[in-house]
């Protein structure tokens, strides 16, 4: 898993004594599925940083540990019930909420408008009844899966104002035009970019460690590109888009967040979508991100097992980690694949496509575990990394607890 190696920084006044910090997940968690059944919703990439990365960047705890919801996370995520600060994962914090941290006490919670605990100094699963509650009117609590690529550009320019403060941007190479103000284009060390469009008039762009940006490119911001990405030639990117890190992007994406180490690399329309790690779409891969009769869209619900209405006109594709597509495939508008799944073939396949599914509008059968191992484990070594016993029993579990619910029978 990828984590933003952090730069020193100061948040205003603020100063935070050494503690330490638990990331916890409640039952709401399991309303984020595909994405949060591999991990937990702290490690969800929502703008340039995901939250475990922002609590680290606004805290600098003395260490920073796991809660999951699901036990079987716990091996290669950590698993922890004491801690100096429980911080609910699905918070996502702007800089004004860490001072709301400075003077919470014990016997104390900071809760969401709906009542959600989102901070507290004794774990969370206890008996809470006693607690004086706190409530934080304005906070921002990732709730549904849409909300991922809803909210992107708030927190693509939140992002960018902590990471580029007091910072400087490498020099942006003269081949390449800016409509707009140049200084939102911002450069990490390594990243570069020829003969692109940049447009920030509606928002900044920024170019992680070592990502590129080829030649002909047009890029619209708020728009973020994680370390060692890469934006391919002639690709068309619409504002409000996040692609995380060690992920090519090509063809034409708007309103979409790709979460890292999956790849869209040729053309293709992927809109109002969110990918999570480890998935590839094949060439002239295309997602349906409007209905026909512009009704809003619908989305699969793991929780209720039943399609929720998503009260947006335009909504695409929600794809778990590991799972991907062939050549030519095409999603219909609001279409959730859950993890390591392999569609292919023409036509459209239904809007529900379970984890571990192997086909396409003709059908699917069970993508076998040892096959779906095989081949993570090669995705993995081409990146240099290993698909340990950890994550092989983490995966394990999650084939047997999704493929033995109705949804396969």
């Amino acid at each position: 898993m990828f984590l933003y190696t952090p730069r020193v920084f100061t948040l205003g006044v603020f100063y935070f004594y050494a503690m330490n910090v638990v990331l916890f997940d409640d039952a709401s968690s399991e309303h984020l599925r595909p994405f949060t059944l591999s991990k937990p919703s702290a490690y969800l990439r929502t703008g340039i940083l995901t939250n475990v990365e922002r609590w680290k960047q606004g805290l600098n705890p003395s260490s920073l540990s796991n809660l999951p919801f699901k036990s079987y996370l716990n091996p290669v995520f950590g698993k922890s019930e004491k801690g100096d600060l429980f911080i609910n994962g699905r918070w996502l914090p702007t800089e004004k909420d860490f001072a709301l941290l400075l003077d919470l006490t014990i016997g104390q919670c900071l809760v969401s408008s709906t009542q959600e605990i989102l901070a507290c100094k004794t774990n969370p699963f206890q008996d809470l009844s006693n607690l004086k509650k706190r409530e934080v009117h304005d906070a921002k609590v990732l709730r549904k899966p849409w909300e991922i690529f809803s909210n992107a550009g708030f927190w693509i320019q939140q992002d960018f104002q902590t990471l580029t403060r007091g910072c400087s941007s490498q020099v942006l190479s003269s081949t390449n035009r800016v409509i707009g103000d140049p200084a939102l284009v911002f450069l990490e060390e390594g990243a570069k970019a020829e003969c692109a469009i940049f447009n920030t008039t509606s928002g900044p762009i920024y170019l992680g460690k070592n990502a590129e940006v080829m030649e002909g490119a047009i890029v619209r911001g708020p728009f973020s590109l994680g370390e060692k990405s890469q934006v391919k030639m002639g690709a068309k990117i619409y504002e409000d888009s996040i692609i995380g890190p060690f992920s090519k992007v090509g063809g034409e994406v708007g309103n979409s967040v790709i979460m890292g180490y999956s790849n869209k690399g040729h053309d293709g329309y992927l809109g109002n979508s969110v990918l999570g790690e480890w998935c590839n779409l094949g060439a002239d891969t295309n997602t349906s991100n409007l209905k026909n009769n512009y009704a809003p869209v619908k989305l699969w619900n793991y929780s209720s097992k039943r399609f929720d209405n998503t009260g947006l006109q335009f909504c695409g594709l929600m794809m778990g980690d590991h799972s991907k597509s062939g050549i030519n495939t095409m999603f219909n508008t609001g279409t959730v694949v859950g993890v390591g799944s392999n569609i292919f073939g023409d036509g459209f396949p239904r809007n529900f496509i379970p984890s571990f599914s192997w086909g396409g509008s003709s059908g699917f059968i069970l993508h076998q575990f040892p096959k779906f191992l095989e081949t993570a484990k090669i995705v993995y070594q081409r990146r240099g990394m290993e698909f340990d016993e950890n994550l092989v029993n983490l995966f394990q579990q999650i084939f047997t607890e999704e493929t033995s619910t109705e949804q396969h029978a």
